[in-house]
Parts: structure tokens; C-alpha cells; sequence
């Protein structure tokens, strides 16, 4: 009928009801969800009902269910590593339809990895500097797959060196979301012997503790990605879309490149 909402089906409400509870805080991570029973007479919907909405909650690392005497439905503990696979996930579907393109992408890894760099020249540690080292890679000898994720390494390991565990959960999507076979076979050449100077100089500035000097190598690597990322899209006859801040788009976002 013209004008009329749709209900959501009854275990989706209940769903989102017991979703508020614990994204709120009023559910605590470990804290027994109320038995099945209460639920069905809380909710007034059938056990049924109940089973489909805790197997929703489930699905979304959101509850634990264990059986038993003891068991029941618990509030599951946040895992970071799950919580970057939903980010991941949702990130590539986005960037590979027209909702986010390469100039949306790239403008975040600017606001993102300049502080970034400039932080971890402050904060590292020496396990930060061994990470940092592990992710070097040979611009004349290995494969695009390798030097791709060796890239996504670096700066994921530059990102843990804030010692702000947020900026690894928020960055690491993005570069793992940058390292499709649609990337890797559209790259200008010796693309990758530039990365590969830009990383080393900015591993220079964090071993110096010159965060200024991080910044801007940070900032000039990531000019040297845009730079190639429109070389690129010129080499490939891709239509451009409007750019933001600066930062060339493209109606083929899943092109975006890694480094």
C-alpha cells in the first residue's frame, strides 16, 4: 500500500532491541543474556523467534552462545581482528561500487597516516622498528602480489608504532581493501621502486625520532600515490570523476592504488 512501512520481521526487532543493550553498554562483555523463556515472555514472540535472533547477534561477534548446564547466551568480548574483517568487508564492498571512490580513499589515508608517521616517530619501540624493517621489500626481485602486501605491512606497522590501537583498526581495512588483482595490474612503471623510497625514508625519520621529517614523507609519498594513481587511470582510459581535495577519482574505484 502506497505510503505504508514495512515491519521488520519479529526476530530482527529483537535483534536490534537486544543490539541497542549491548552496543550501549548496558549489556556488558561476559554478562548472561536473559534465558530464552524470559525472552519469549519479555518480547511476547515464540522461542523460535528468539533462537533466529540470537543466531543474527551471533553471526555478528556480538553474543557467544555455549550449552550445557552452564551455558546460555553471553555478551562476547570485542576482538579487534573481527572487528577489522567486518571493516574490510563493508570497505571493499563500498569501494568497488560508486558510493566511495579512489579520491575518497586516498583523502582518508592522508588525514590518516601524516599524524600517523609524525606519532610514531615519538612512540615507537624497538619491536615497532623490527616490524618496520620485516616490511622492506625488493623493488627489482619480488612479485606485485608480495611488494603489495609488504606495503600494506609497512604502513600497517607504522600505524601500531602510535601505540593508538584505533589507528591500526581504522587504517588496516583500507589496505587490505587496496591490494585486489584489479590493483596490481594497473601500475605505472617503476611504481614500486618509488614506494620503495618513499618507505625507506620514512623508516629514516622514524628511527631518527624526527616526527616533523615522518610527516612529510608521509605527506610526499602519498602525493607520489595520487600522482600515480592518475598516471594510471590515463594509461587506462578511466573517466575520471570529480576529485576531492585535490585527490583525482575515478568511476573505477577498486583500482586504487596500494603502497
Amino acid at each position: 500500500m502506497t505510503g505504508s512501512t514495512v515491519r521488520p520481521p519479529a526476530y530482527q526487532m529483537l535483534a536490534d532491541e537486544l543490539r541497542t543493550e549491548i552496543t550501549s553498554g548496558r549489556l556488558r562483555p561476559g554478562q548472561r543474556l536473559p534465558p530464552e523463556p524470559e525472552l519469549c515472555i519479555r518480547s511476547g514472540v515464540s522461542r523460535s523467534t528468539v533462537r533466529e535472533a540470537l543466531r543474527l547477534l551471533a553471526s555478528q561477534h556480538l553474543i557467544v552462545t555455549t550449552r550445557g548446564v552452564t551455558g546460555g547466551s553471553f555478551v562476547a568480548h570485542p576482538d579487534a581482528a573481527q572487528i577489522c574483517e567486518g571493516l574490510t568487508t563493508g570497505l571493499t564492498l563500498l569501494t568497488n561500487s560508486a558510493a566511495v571512490g579512489v579520491a575518497d580513499v586516498l583523502e582518508l589515508r592522508i588525514a590518516l597516516e601524516v599524524p600517523a608517521a609524525s606519532m610514531a616517530a615519538h612512540r615507537r619501540t624497538d619491536t615497532d622498528v623490527a616490524l618496520l624493517h620485516a616490511a622492506m621489500f625488493d623493488a627489482t626481485g619480488d612479485d606485485d602480489a608480495s611488494m603489495c602486501a609488504a606495503a600494506a605491512a609497512f604502513h600497517a606497522a607504522v600505524c601500531k608504532a602510535t601505540r593508538n590501537p584505533l589507528f591500526e583498526l581504522v587504517t588496516r581495512p583500507v589496505y587490505d581493501a587496496s591490494c585486489g588483482d584489479e590493483v596490481i595490474h594497473h601500475l605505472p612503471e617503476g611504481y614500486w621502486a618509488e614506494v620503495d623510497r618513499d618507505h625507506r625514508e620514512l623508516l629514516a625519520r622514524i628511527l631518527a625520532r624526527d616526527a616533523e621529517g615522518a610527516a612529510t614523507a608521509a605527506r610526499t609519498h602519498l602525493d607520489h600515490v595520487i600522482e600515480a594513481n592518475r598516471l594510471s587511470l590515463e594509461l587506462n582510459g578511466d573517466h575520471q570523476r570529480p576529485a576531492a581535495a585535490g585527490v583525482p577519482g575515478s568511476e573505477h574505484p577498486s583500482r586504487q592504488l596500494a603502497g
